[in-house]
Formats: C-alpha cells, structure tokens, sequence
C-alpha cells in the first residue's frame, strides 16, 4: 500500500473530463477509453530504467487500486478550467469504478465486459460494450500489450527529475491524438491527453492506495428504476 504525497511526490494522470451532461456529451469516448487507461494499468514498484522501459514493464504486479482524485480540463480557447473531483476503483483487468461527485455526480461502471455511464440528475444510463470503448486507447497503452503495434512510442527530454514518454495511436480513428506520460520513482506521475480540438484533460489522484481488497459488487451497476436506458 502507498500513498502518494508521502515521498513518492503526486500521482497524476491525465483523463479527459465530461465536458457537458451525460445526454448531450460528444466527448464521452475520450473519457471512457482513459478510464480503461486507468483500470488496466498494473502500478508496479519497477527498477530504475528510462520512461520507455518503466512503461513497457508496468502493470506487472499490481492487481487493484483505489483512491481520491482532482480533475482539470484545459480548453485550447482559453476557457476557465473546468475542475471536477470524486473516487475510484480499479481492479485488472479492465475493470473500474469511476464517481464524480462535484460539480455534477456521475458514475462510470464497468465489469471488463459492460459499461455502465450513469448521470443520477438525469436518471439515464448510457450502456454499452466494454470493447468498444478500448481499441487503440490509453488502457493497451499502460496494460503493456501491443504497445508497439498499436503506438508510435518516443522518448522525450527529461524535465525536473521526469522522464517522458510520448505515445501516438497508429489507427487514425482513436479518440485522443496522443498521449505524454511522466514516469518518476518508478511509478507514472503524469499524462497529458491531447485531444484533435487542442483540449488537455489532466487527472491528480490525492489518495493512491495499492492492492486493496475489492468487493467484486463494485464493478456491477443496476439502472435504478425509472431510469431511461441507452443501449449502444
């Protein structure tokens, strides 16, 4: 178990926010491909080693997380921010709990198989397969499987005692057009996700705990009654 903040500096990865409401949102598949990103990544102890190979070896030994985030979304129009904040769960592979609770609640559930995007204001549930939502996304980035063949992988000029790993999806469909991971203390501290509309979403995480036992109800979800169910 760890925490970050506690020499091991913040662990902050970049996933892209809901932008607008669960009915209206035209950047969903961004944010659903880097919570895969997330639930599949392993967060290993590695051995010392440049940001390429710190990447292309984690995901190896850790089975589960959880923990507290801060979210912010920067806009290329130089809009204000837009901050979000909530908690997580994550268990490999591919399965997750993802709760925004501020500014709106919003819940993203998935069972490896199925996912589950819950808007509680709206009582609607958008549902849809879970591999639809992976393909050439951050999760086969950070699960270490088919990095080469499904990445244009680069290292970059280390900044402040971080290495930097630039990563291109080769499918000219992905959701994001590319990713910029830091790696520092043998763990990730940082990824940027860029978007093709010039939008960097970044994800800090103020509580990290590793391995937890996790009930595997988590990663279920029943649309409440009532609710309008959206099936893709």
């Amino acid at each position: 178990m760890f925490r970050c903040g506690t020499g091991l500096g913040h662990c902050a990865i970049e996933i892209t926010a809901p932008a607008t409401r669960l009915g209206d949102n035209p950047d969903m598949k961004k944010m659903i491909g880097s919570l895969y990103f997330v639930a599949g990544m392993g967060l290993a102890q590695l051995a010392l080693a440049s940001g390429l190979d710190q990447l292309k070896q984690f995901g190896v030994q850790a089975n589960s997380a959880q923990g507290t985030f801060n979210q912010t979304v920067l806009s290329k129009s130089g809009k204000k921010p837009q901050q979000s904040s909530g908690s997580f769960y994550m268990q490999r592979p591919g399965k997750f709990r993802w709760s925004y609770d501020k500014p709106y609640p919003q819940l993203l559930v998935s069972d490896g198989k199925t996912l589950w995007n819950f808007d509680p204001e709206l009582n609607q549930v958008a549902i849809k397969k879970a591999g639809d939502a992976l393909g050439a996304s951050p999760a086969a980035l950070l699960a270490g499987q088919d990095i080469d063949r499904s990445f244009l992988l680069k290292e970059l000029p280390p900044r402040d005692g971080v290495e930097f790993i630039e990563a291109t999806p080769k499918v000219a469909d992905a959701s994001f057009e590319r990713v910029v991971i830091g790696m520092r203390g043998n763990q990730p501290v940082s990824m940027e996700i860029h978007d093709s509309f010039g939008q960097v979403s970044r994800l800090v995480f103020e509580r990290f705990e590793l391995n937890p036992v996790l009930e595997s109800g988590l990663f279920r979800f029943s649309p409440p009654a009532g609710a309008d169910v959206l099936k893709e």
